[in-house]
């Protein structure tokens, strides 16, 4: 049985696929693939649609000798870098850029449906003149021309659609008006310096004292009759701090009697030796107090004067201001 020869094989006649083809052909398949590749992967390269045509039917023709995967790949990959070149010259294209004369393109199509007559045709009698201006147009006329170039239907819009965009033009930009400063209106900042600020005095000692005095001439005292202030919640709050100190410093003791009563009191003093022999032991007490302990306790023990007067507020001069 005698075998057919490569060169007699073609994709049109028998299999496209030729393990045997000779070896300088399959080269100048993949030379001619590899200046078509050349020519699309530069991308700064701006090909016409006409150019990337020709290329396409350059492919094709080289195509008709393919007869192995590897030069088919070739051919697949130039498509696919052609396909990408057209879509990147589709996207550079612009439209609408404001070249399309809309008031010629009337004119124009009223004349090529019968309702303008060259000057040559127009004759002298007005009575014609007249009819020929009275006369329809002819809009079937335009629409076979259209049909010529395109078989989809038309929309309700279309005519209207292009004729009735406008130019939008650009606003000029507004310049802001620039700010001017007055001079004589510039304030130069007050230098305030330590020894400026001072306060009324040390308020802290001064309220411990009065709490300390006030509980020199009673013997007992319930706990919330002493502190709260059923007035103010702030100095209710202050007054507990104050009293702190007095109970730190061993002026002031505290106990809860066998009712379960909270009790303060003024005790005598300790002396030294007792601080160093350990007589006077140190113990800490969290003491929790919010809004509404307070408007209990006011409810409770039926507090409404307070026993610790009400203060003023206090002051902090800065400068020449004094601020509350």
């Amino acid at each position: 049985m005698s075998q057919i020869p490569s060169s007699q094989q073609s994709p049109s006649n028998g299999l496209a696929y030729d393990p045997d083809q000779d070896v300088h052909e399959k080269r100048e398949i993949r030379r001619n693939y590899r200046l078509l590749h050349k020519a699309l992967d530069d991308p700064h390269a701006r090909h016409t649609p006409a150019e990337l045509h020709a290329k396409v039917d350059e492919a094709n023709e080289i195509f008709e000798n393919v007869k192995d995967p590897q030069e088919a790949v070739l051919d697949s990959s130039f498509l696919v870098k052609t396909t990408t070149a057209t879509s990147r010259t589709a996207r550079a294209l612009r439209f609408g850029t404001g070249t399309f004369n809309i008031d010629d393109f009337v004119t124009r199509l009223i004349t090529f449906m019968g309702g303008y007559k060259p000057p040559e045709e127009i004759t002298s009698d007005a009575s014609d003149l007249e009819e020929e201006d009275d006369s329809p147009l002819d809009w079937a006329k335009v629409g076979r021309r259209a049909l010529a170039r395109s078989r989809r239907v038309p929309a309700a819009g279309f005519m209207m659609g292009p004729l009735s965009l406008e130019q939008k033009q650009r606003a000029p930009k507004q310049q802001r008006a620039k700010f001017e400063k007055n001079k004589n209106d510039e304030t130069k900042p007050q230098s305030i310096r330590e020894e400026d600020i001072s306060r009324s005095e040390n308020e802290t000692t001064k309220n411990v004292a009065i709490v300390a005095a006030l509980l020199e001439q009673i013997d007992k005292i319930n706990l919330f009759r002493l502190v709260i202030n059923p007035n103010s919640f702030s100095q209710s709050l202050e007054n507990i701090f104050y009293l702190s100190f007095l109970i730190r410093d061993a002026k002031v003791a505290f106990q809860i009697d066998d009712d379960g009563e909270p009790l303060v009191f003024a005790c005598e003093e300790v002396s030294d030796q007792d601080r160093e022999t350990g007589v006077l032991l140190k113990r800490q007490l969290i003491f929790e107090f919010d809004m509404a302990t307070w408007r209990r306790a006011i409810e409770v023990f039926e507090i409404t004067e307070p026993f610790i007067p009400t203060r003023p507020r206090a002051k902090t001069r800065l400068g020449q201001q004094w601020y509350g």
